[in-house]
């Protein structure tokens, strides 16, 4: 692409860490919620240590990390969907304004799914268990959403941003936003 002036560094060590390590101990909690309830257990205490750890880098990391740099407002995230309706996405370096508010759901169908999983440890209470199996199910939707968007975002701009997560390195281009 013409506008394409290099590759450059956007998601830093932390971010990548917590990603993939969210990734992992997300799976690994869906596998051993029926049949592993200790490690299932150890594993939502992960999750919801990973998530104030991701908060607090959230408001002091890297560019790129902090929720200010992604979280956009109304104007913005329209015109972003407008954009992607037209089968021309603009592009972001960061997370584009879709991205940015789906992290913030997913963090918070975490912080759900993990908080309503201390609660039943606490008090095996069958309303605590429902709440919890729904707040995973709307984690595992948005997951699913969320590789769709990434895949169709990366297939527009001609990018893999599924090893851009694992390297750190994205496209910048000129008319970027």
């Amino acid at each position: 692409m013409s506008n394409q002036t290099g590759q450059v560094i956007v998601w830093d060590p932390f971010v990548r860490f917590f990603h993939w390590n969210l990734v992992a101990a997300f799976i690994l909690a869906w596998l051993t919620a029926e049949e592993v309830w200790s490690l299932h257990e150890q594993l939502g205490y992960y999750i919801l240590v990973l998530i104030g750890l991701r908060i607090v880098w959230g408001l002091i990391g890297t560019r790129h990390a902090r929720f200010a740099d992604f979280v956009a407002g109304p104007g913005k995230t329209i015109s972003y969907f407008k954009s992607m309706l037209s089968g021309r996405p603009e592009y972001y370096t960061g997370h584009n304004p879709a991205g940015g508010w789906m992290i913030i759901a997913l963090l918070f169908s975490l912080i759900a799914s993990g908080i309503t999983g201390v609660y039943l440890v606490e008090s095996p209470d069958s309303i605590w268990e429902e709440v919890h199996e729904g707040a995973a199910n709307l984690t595992l939707f948005l997951v699913l959403v969320h590789i769709t968007a990434v895949v169709a975002a990366g297939y527009f701009h001609g990018e893999n941003l599924i090893k851009a997560m694992l390297t750190g390195k994205k496209l910048e281009r000129k008319s970027n936003v």
